[in-house]
Order: structure tokens, then C-alpha cells, then sequence
């Protein structure tokens, strides 16, 4: 078995460790590169996993895929590296769109690049993408989505200004905004008509807007959504209406309701059971992140097993950039 190489070894870095552990990948299949000393000595300690700090000691020959979970702002760096060896990429969810643009020009079509779109594997996720596509109640007419966390709970033991969220360019609420958009477009495609706001609200720490609120119009339907990171309980909740009949989900009541019109009568689908790391929310299952690691792997054989795309992470991203540029009365 090559090795798996993952650029970037903090939250996000350890819990791809995980995943591939999870995916019975062995420890001595897995390399972990950091400048940093002491997340190269946390994840030795944790994982057993070989560990480097100067990218000229890899040996790219027993390499069979690369991991970027480096801060969104430093995607390029990662994906860079892959590139540069002909090495099929995943890449974790992207907010800077000059990068991801970078990527594309430097990579000219050369190796297999796989942007995260961690949610559309989240069971609930699944169930609902599956009504809408059948079209068992008839088409969407609208949706409204409401995602909102608390931005101090993502990483409690450090200082939100010490890592990239405290950035404005990839500041929280402005980061999730294209994580969320990424599994919408997913399941309703791209929108052709955006309008938005977005703001600092209160303070959680850092300069940055943590509220952001946009309209957009679908081929047939309608949709709003809130992104922000001052709900002091963290939710996601969907309302999704349909010719006959009505989505509700609500990711801490671990099912989906639907409301079928023509039988008068609500239909419950419970969610799986899931595992839960530790110190992250106990809604946040680590099962989506190992599926989607798998996916990223039979899409190295098969490119069409992986339905995200660096095109794609670009118009999910102009989509924010639209949101941005059509609020033209903020005066910060």
C-alpha cells in the first residue's frame, strides 16, 4: 500500500489522520508534514504516524495521494506540492477565491484535484437530497436555511485570533458561507441570482463580519440562508418546501420530517448512528469526513465518483463574492 501525505497537521490535519486509521490505513502509511514543531510532535505522540518538516526528505515516489489541511488562505502552498509531483489532491473546504484560481491556472488540468464538500455526506443530508432529486413530492418552490455556531466553541483551548478564523479574508462566518453553498448547489445547482448582506454584529473576538444573509433565485425555487458565528447554541435548520409536501431538519434532532400533503400526514426518518470525536460538537459525525475521504480515493481511479470540482469551488466562491459586492451599502 503507497502512503497518504497530509500537508497541514492541525484540527482539521488530525482528524484526516483519523479518517484514514478509520479506513484501515496502517500508522506507517501515513505521513504527516508541518513546520511547526509542536503539531509534527502531537500527531507522532497521538497517531504513531511518520512525520516530516522539510519537504525535500519526502519520498514522493511512494506517494499515492496528498491531503491539504493547511488554513484556507495557504491552500495553494499544499496544493503546490502535489502538483509539482503529479499527485491526485484534496483539498479542505476553500474561502479564498484568488487561491483557488491560483490552483486551477498552476495546475492546468495535470493531476486530480478534489475540493472538500464535507456536508453532502451527512446521512440527513443524503435522505433529503434523494426526495429532491426523485421529485416524490413534486419540485422545490422555496427553502430557508439558517446555520449559526458560536465562533469562540470551534476551538476553546486557543484564542480565535491565533488561527485563520480571526482573519477577516477567512474569518469564520465568511468560511462557512461556501461550506454550506457547496452542499445546497449540490442539491438544487447553481443560482442564478444573488443578493446579500453581511456584518459584524456583536464582538467574538476578532475583527471580522460574523453574520452573513443572502437571497438567491434557482431555476424554479427560491431560497434564503443566514450564516453566522454569534448563536450561542450552535444549529442548522432547513425548512424546504415542495409542491406536496414540506422538509424539516434540524441536525440536533437527528431526523428529517416531512410533511406529505395529498396523505395529511408526517413522515419521520431517524439518522444512523454516528460516531462523535471528543471536544467537537456531538452533532459534528466524523463518519461524513471518512466517507468523503473514501470517495476522494475511487475518484482517483474514477473521476466521476467525485462530484466536486475545482470549477465548482469557483462559482460556489463567486457566489460569496456576489454576496459581498452586492451589499453596497456597507460602509465598514
Amino acid at each position: 500500500m503507497k502512503n497518504i501525505l497530509i500537508i497541514g497537521l492541525g484540527s482539521m490535519g488530525k482528524r484526516r489522520i483519523r479518517c484514514l486509521l478509520n479506513m484501515g490505513f496502517g500508522k506507517d502509511n501515513i505521513i504527516g508534514f508541518d513546520m511547526r514543531e509542536d503539531r509534527l510532535n502531537e500527531a507522532k505522540e497521538l497517531y504513531g504516524i511518520h512525520i516530516e518538516s522539510d519537504e525535500q526528505t519526502i519520498n514522493y515516489d511512494d506517494i499515492k495521494a496528498v491531503i491539504v489541511s493547511l488554513p484556507p488562505d495557504k491552500h495553494f502552498v499544499g496544493a503546490k506540492m502535489a502538483i509539482d509531483h503529479n499527485l491526485p489532491v484534496f483539498i479542505e473546504a476553500s474561502v479564498v477565491l484568488n487561491d483557488v484560481i491560483d490552483i486551477k491556472e498552476y495546475n492546468n488540468n495535470k493531476v486530480f484535484i478534489a475540493p472538500s464538500y464535507t456536508m453532502s455526506f451527512h446521512p440527513m443530508i443524503k435522505v433529503i437530497r434523494e426526495i429532491v432529486i426523485t421529485k416524490k413530492y413534486g419540485g422545490v418552490t422555496n427553502f430557508t436555511y439558517h446555520c449559526g455556531q458560536y465562533l469562540p466553541d470551534w476551538h476553546p483551548w486557543e484564542d480565535v485570533k491565533s488561527f485563520y478564523v480571526g482573519k477577516r479574508e477567512t474569518g469564520g462566518a465568511r468560511e462557512i458561507v461556501p461550506f454550506e453553498l457547496t452542499w445546497i448547489t449540490h442539491l438544487l445547482g447553481f443560482p442564478k441570482e444573488i443578493k446579500g448582506y453581511f456584518r459584524r454584529t456583536m464582538d467574538v473576538g476578532a475583527d471580522i463580519e460574523d453574520t452573513y444573509s443572502c437571497n438567491m433565485i434557482f431555476d424554479n425555487c427560491v431560497g434564503s440562508m443566514i450564516v453566522d458565528v454569534t448563536s450561542r447554541y450552535a444549529i442548522r435548520h432547513l425548512i424546504l418546501n415542495m409542491e406536496h409536501g414540506q422538509i424539516q431538519w434540524s441536525w440536533d434532532e437527528k431526523e428529517v420530517r416531512i410533511y406529505d400533503a395529498r396523505n395529511k400526514n408526517w413522515i419521520h426518518i431517524k439518522q444512523p448512528e454516528t460516531s462523535n470525536q471528543t471536544g467537537y460538537n456531538v452533532n459534528i459525525n466524523e463518519n461524513m469526513y471518512v466517507e468523503e475521504l473514501s470517495t476522494f480515493l475511487a475518484g482517483i481511479e474514477d473521476n466521476s465518483e467525485y462530484y466536486n470540482s475545482i470549477d465548482k469551488d469557483i462559482k460556489v466562491l463567486e457566489i460569496l463574492k456576489s454576496i459581498e459586492d452586492t451589499d453596497g451599502g456597507f460602509d465598514r
